[in-house]
């Protein structure tokens, strides 16, 4: 039943995919005129709490807030429950236009003598500790907490913090900072109340029923409330001492005002959230950066391929074509060993076949993106349509993979089959296995459920596995690819090379390039990731992925042309490792990245971080690897096929 469960949320938000910007629109009328397309009761729910100072997010279950007597969770497509996003319903129910002041929603006591109670109050003092922050939704819509920052600029968070705490030496940490009386050494502050605003475009010049919402803003606040049947919302902040010694009663209340605001659009609802977010003006830095890294690049290549290739084809024909035959020189010399086939061949074929099935995914997902088919507002939509198009996409994996180690002359053809469909999806498995372990244990809201484990079996090894034999089957019945020159039978020996065109030091510098390129974009990425921002730019991710594929090509091209000058013909690995060499990059990155911008504590969180960065990597290196071999191949076949060769 949770097979069929999980198979149907794959499916479903590939029919939901397709509507701009991911949802249907909600109308909302006061109460006592409600219809079938209009309501009046505004319902809240919760999301899953995280932290920036721990890998490990929690449901809101897990922490003893205010329950829903009958909570509700909506159906989550495989990118949520992959992400760890647990939504359900709330105690927090509005009706629209209804104005509500200091509104209790419930009290949680707690007993020094009672054991429960003492373990319930730690784990809600340590969500304090790490600076845990709830994400609430209304009408699919983050309710933001928005506050001013340096420059007289507003930042909008989607998220607010559970509460804060003052050290024993009286630091002041995190949301602490928001209040003057919030000082109190060894003291935790809870945010037990919520000022919520809800505005609205009334409708008027539309043609809908009723209202829509176009924004939800709250500011948490901490009461210390005395009596729960006159409740006031003001006074001394809500004090949770760092010793718990006495009997402690925590009210949880809101209040919630409705505005009319019509020149703000349903259609660009977001916008707001997403203006707020800075670093535009860095991602034209960013995007000007990698540009003259191309041209840069473009411009070596056009001169080597314009001048310097153009002279030595006209110099090596004319030799020919002269009767008195001189000694051959250069790259010319080495045309009976280039295309010999590679060491270990069978690996290179199947790691070409893995990067051909990641790059067309990655096109293909970041494609859609840009048309605003993955928006925000459809949580969940990217990773879902990352997995499945990957699932999909068995079959020019196992197509390339075949051909390729074919034109390598292989003949263990079972194997290489085999080891393109189960080799790297295994790897990437049983990382993500074990990752899910650490946080099962822990009890974190992102362990996948046993269900959609096996439904991600299922997917790979009843879907993905299939359509790859069927792209080996077509790749093995295909013709190894022609090469324009014969391979000798003796292989030449190559001369003593000097030490930039040693293998080790062209590779190295040959990954330099493209990092450069993207790693501005990856901090955003980074950030989204790992710091819980939203990441909605992706023209400019789009943009900076063409530029990636042209800086691989032309430095792999490059570094390729000049180890063949000093007449070094093994290519096929080099190739590949040249411009795969930038996943190495990028691990140091994230270890910088880690260490500098992050305070991630604990052993859990650390080991997760660097779990699901060796994922990140793997994936990296295959993609740009097959990118650098397949320029630089089609380049070595091209410059031998317009040399008369004896």
């Amino acid at each position: 039943m949770r097979l069929l469960a999980a198979g149907l949320l794959l499916v479903a938000p590939l029919c939901a995919a397709f509507y701009l910007p991911g949802l249907a629109p909600v109308s909302f009328c006061e109460e006592g005129e409600e219809s079938e397309g209009c309501k009046s009761l505004i319902e809240l729910f919760v999301n899953r709490l995280d932290s920036v100072e721990s890998v490990l997010p929690y449901e809101y279950d897990a922490f003893d807030f205010c329950q829903d007597t009958e909570e509700k969770r909506p159906s989550e497509n495989l990118g949520q429950v992959l992400f760890g996003e647990r939504i359900a319903s709330s105690p927090y129910k509005f009706t629209f236009k209804k104005q509500e002041t200091c509104k209790k929603v419930c009290t949680r006591s707690y007993d020094p003598a009672n054991n429960a109670d003492k373990s319930k109050l730690a784990f809600l003092k340590k969500g304090m500790q790490l600076n845990y922050q709830h994400h609430w939704i209304i009408d699919n819509m983050p309710v933001t907490w928005c506050y001013d920052v340096e420059d007289g600029q507003k930042y909008c968070n989607p998220g607010f913090p559970i509460g804060c705490f003052v050290t024993p030496d009286g630091r002041v940490k995190d949301a602490c900072v928001i209040n003057s009386e919030f000082n109190k050494k060894n003291t935790f502050y809870l945010f037990n109340h919520v000022d919520i605003t809800i505005m609205y475009h009334s409708g008027k010049d539309e043609n809908w029923p009723g209202a829509r919402l176009v924004m939800a803003r709250l500011r948490p606040q901490s009461y210390k409330h005395t009596d729960e049947n006159n409740l006031r919302c003001e006074g001394p902040p809500m004090e949770i001492p760092g010793e718990f010694t006495n009997k402690l009663n925590l009210i949880y209340t809101y209040s919630v005002t409705f505005e009319e605001k019509n020149n703000i659009k349903w259609a660009s609802r977001w916008d707001y959230i997403l203006e707020s977010m800075p670093h535009t003006n860095i991602q034209w830095f960013s995007i000007m950066n990698s540009l003259v890294i191309v041209l840069f690049l473009s411009g070596m290549v056009a001169m080597i391929i314009l001048r310097t290739l153009h002279k030595d084809i006209a110099r090596y024909n004319q030799i020919d074509s002269s009767e008195d035959a001189q000694e051959e020189f250069g790259w010319k010399l080495v045309h009976g060993d280039v295309f010999r086939p590679p060491r270990k061949g069978m690996l290179l074929s199947v790691f070409l076949g893995q990067g051909t099935q990641i790059f067309i995914m990655t096109f293909i997902t970041l494609f859609l993106a840009c048309l605003g088919f993955l928006s925000p507002a459809n949580r969940g939509a990217l990773m879902t349509c990352a997995v499945v198009l990957w699932v999909l996409l068995g079959t020019p994996a196992g197509y390339v993979s075949a051909r390729m180690y074919k034109t390598f002359r292989g003949e263990k053809w079972k194997t290489n089959v085999l080891l393109t469909a189960l080799l790297c999806p295994g790897i990437v498995f049983a990382d993500f296995f074990i990752m899910n372990l650490i946080l099962w244990v822990k009890g974190s809201s992102a362990a996948i459920p046993f269900g959609t484990l096996v439904a991600i079996l299922a997917m790979w090894f009843g879907i993905s596995v299939p359509l790859t034999f069927v792209g080996a089957y077509f790749g093995f019945k295909e013709k190894p690819i022609e090469h324009p020159v014969r391979t000798n039978q003796i292989p030449r020996q190559i001369p003593e090379q000097s030490f930039f065109t040693k293998p080790l030091p062209g590779i190295i510098m040959g990954g330099i390039l493209p990092f450069g390129c993207i790693f501005i974009q990856l901090f955003f990425i980074l950030n989204s990731i790992w710091s819980h921002q939203m990441y909605y730019m992706f023209g400019f991710l789009f943009l900076v992925f063409i530029i990636l594929l042209i800086t691989c090509s032309e430095a792999t091209v490059l570094l390729c042309y000049f180890h063949l000058c000093a007449e070094d013909y093994h290519w096929w690995w080099r190739s590949f490792l040249t411009s795969s060499f930038t996943a190495v990059y990028l691990f140091i990155y994230a270890v910088h990245y880690f260490f500098s911008k992050l305070q991630i504590t604990g052993t859990a969180s650390t080991i997760l971080y660097f779990g699901y960065t060796m994922i990140m990597v793997l994936i990296f290196f295959l993609f740009t690897g097959t990118i650098g071999f397949f320029a630089c191949f089609w380049f070595v076949s091209k410059i031998y096929s317009v040399v008369k060769v004896d």
